[in-house]
């Protein structure tokens, strides 16, 4: 069933928006930590298309071993109880009956829950590959921040004197303003990157990831747009 592309995200559009932001950033700051960042952006998004790809397809192995895993503890527990003799006198008081019966739910209760890891077994597995590549574009959102983290609106507005630890370098207004809005942008790629990754693949803890993420770069962006305004007031905008 194909399904329809303004219900999904398109990872190589995705891509390719981050290799054109990329271009856009070097081209305007050549030399600039935020040029050199911007490329590596693109080299997350191949990867998290390629684990997303991954994670929306069966892990066969795993699941092999998962079945096979979960027919042998199967075929045990119907050996042990085909194997009871019938013959016996199973409880001769209320005390052993109850007593055969709580080993027989505790060993109900573990039979379960060995099965129960071995099927969730694949999904384990391809969360804990997703956590790693969230941890990762989570700390990308930082260094993003950190690289506007510097540029200050008053330092165009010139409000103030400038002291020896002041940041070095100036911008004029409308430099500012597109090394802010470079920034926003490329928070932006990032939240759909991490998006993209879950797009196939059904797990609340790393449902719950993404949308932190998506929420930190939010955050920053609302943040760098301030920045943004104050700029845009500024005499010097003209």
């Amino acid at each position: 069933m194909n399904r329809s592309p303004f219900r999904t995200l398109d990872a190589a559009r995705i891509v390719e928006t981050a290799r054109a932001l990329a271009a856009r950033v070097r081209e305007r700051f050549p030399d600039s930590g935020l040029g050199r960042l911007a490329t590596e952006l693109v080299e997350v998004g191949r990867d998290a298309t390629r684990l997303s790809t991954w994670l929306g397809r069966p892990v066969w192995p795993i699941r092999a071993l998962a079945v096979l895993s979960s027919t042998a503890i199967a075929a045990v527990a119907i050996a042990l109880i085909v194997g009871v003799d019938r013959h016996i006198t199973l409880y001769a008081t209320i005390s052993d009956l109850l007593q055969g019966l709580d080993a027989g739910v505790n060993e109900l209760v573990l039979l379960g829950a060995a099965t129960w890891f071995l099927v969730s077994w694949e999904q384990r597995f391809k969360r804990g590959r997703a956590l790693v590549t969230l941890h990762e574009l989570r700390s990308m959102a930082h260094i993003i921040d950190m690289h506007q983290l510097t540029k200050d609106p008053e330092r165009v507005l010139r409000r103030g004197r400038a002291t020896p630890s002041s940041p070095q370098g100036q911008m004029s207004a409308f430099e500012l303003t597109r090394y802010l809005d470079y920034c926003s942008e490329m928070l932006s790629v990032l939240s759909k990157l991490a998006a993209l990754v879950v797009q196939d693949f059904d797990d609340g803890v790393t449902l719950a990831s993404v949308d932190e993420i998506e929420s930190l770069c939010g955050g920053k962006s609302r943040k760098i747009w301030q920045k943004i305004a104050l700029v845009s007031r500024s005499p010097q905008a003209d």
